[in-house]
């Protein structure tokens, strides 16, 4: 079962540039995904941003997969001999 992470994520233009962020903040999904790179917990990033909760940075995980699924190029169709 998938999360259904729209409801967590937005993109404004008049918010960070358009950036992608969480809904009702101004973190934007990068910060996060940075933040999860260099090691981070998830109970770390909520004490560094206390406007997050879990189920958003799991939302912010959800989004970059279906983002990194949709980018990724189509398998080579075999040739047959």
């Amino acid at each position: 079962m998938s999360m259904n992470y729209l409801q967590y994520i937005q993109r404004d233009p008049g918010i960070c540039g358009g950036e992608p962020v969480v809904t009702g903040t101004r973190v934007t999904i990068r910060t996060v995904l940075a933040s999860l790179a260099e090691g981070m917990s998830v109970e770390d990033i909520i004490a560094d941003f206390p406007s997050l909760t879990p189920a958003s940075v799991r939302a912010v995980i959800a989004f970059a997969a279906v983002s990194a699924e949709e980018d990724l190029p189509l398998p080579a169709i075999p040739v047959l001999a």
